[in-house]
This record gives C-alpha cells, sequence and structure tokens, in this order.
C-alpha cells in the first residue's frame, strides 16, 4: 500500500497565483535493495544466490554500455529503457550543433503488466480534513439517534 499525505503550498505562478493549493505527497518511498531483490529471486526460482547476484550485476553493467551506445534496450515484460538528449530551440540551423543538447536522459517505457501493476497499486491518502468533517457528520448522526448501516 501506498500512504499519502496532505501537503499545501502558496502558487507563485499560474491561474491560481497567490492562493493555497493541497496536493497529495508519499509518506515515504519504500525502497527495495539489490540484496532484497535478489533474495526475493532466490525465494521464487531454483537459481542460487550467487547467479541471481551476479546476472542483476551484469544486467547493469550491460544496460550502462547499451546506454552509452545510444542503443535501446528490452527488458522484457519490464519495458525498455532508452536515453533522450532533449535539444535547446536554436533560431539557426548552423547553430544547432551537440553543445545545443541538454542533459541526457533515462527513459523507462513500462510493458502492460508493468502499467496495470501500478494502476493496480492499494493507495490511501491521510486527509486530516475529510477526518474531521467524518467525525463531525457521525456525532451529528449519534445526537439525532441516527446509526449508520
Amino acid at each position: 500500500m501506498v500512504e499519502f499525505e496532505v501537503k499545501s503550498k502558496k502558487q507563485t505562478i499560474g491561474k491560481k497565483k497567490g492562493q493555497t493549493v493541497y496536493y497529495a505527497v508519499a509518506k515515504s518511498n519504500q525502497h527495495l535493495t539489490l540484496d532484497a531483490l535478489c533474495d526475493m529471486i532466490v525465494d521464487e526460482t531454483s537459481l542460487s544466490r550467487g547467479d541471481v547476484m551476479n546476472t542483476l550485476i551484469t544486467l547493469g553493467k550491460m544496460a550502462c554500455r547499451s546506454l552509452k551506445m545510444g542503443a535501446s534496450i528490452d527488458l522484457g515484460d519490464l519495458g525498455s529503457l532508452r536515453i533522450y538528449f532533449p535539444p535547446k530551440m536554436m533560431d539557426n540551423q548552423k547553430d544547432v550543433t551537440a553543445a545545443t543538447l541538454k542533459t541526457p536522459k533515462i527513459i523507462f517505457t513500462p510493458k502492460a503488466k508493468m502499467r496495470e501493476a501500478a494502476h493496480t497499486a492499494e493507495v490511501s491518502v491521510d486527509n486530516p480534513a475529510r477526518k474531521t468533517t467524518k467525525a463531525k457528520k457521525e456525532n451529528k448522526d449519534k445526537q439525532e439517534g441516527h446509526q449508520e448501516p
């Protein structure tokens, strides 16, 4: 379950400039270490811990090598990785050079199974404002003699 909390900030630009806006932020990012992932794979397969760890480390090295060459990497049901160089917009065609490319980004494009997993993740938002409203309604119902089914 991914748990969120409500934060607020004052907008400094855009249509809502000067207004306080509210948004949900993950309370904590759960982190799966390489060792933990290795242990999970060992538990699900007949592979040894050494074989799994060696494979994961080698995968990382091969991914780096492939990205350096500009190749995209197909990771099966996981998705694919590719490198992207955002361009700076230049006024003249002659001004476009390798120096006009911004810092490269690594783009991960998930396959259908990964997208489905993301869409079905359980989430909850800890919103104190909604809790007080709900508690007030329940107290009012009790005072009036109404009970929720």
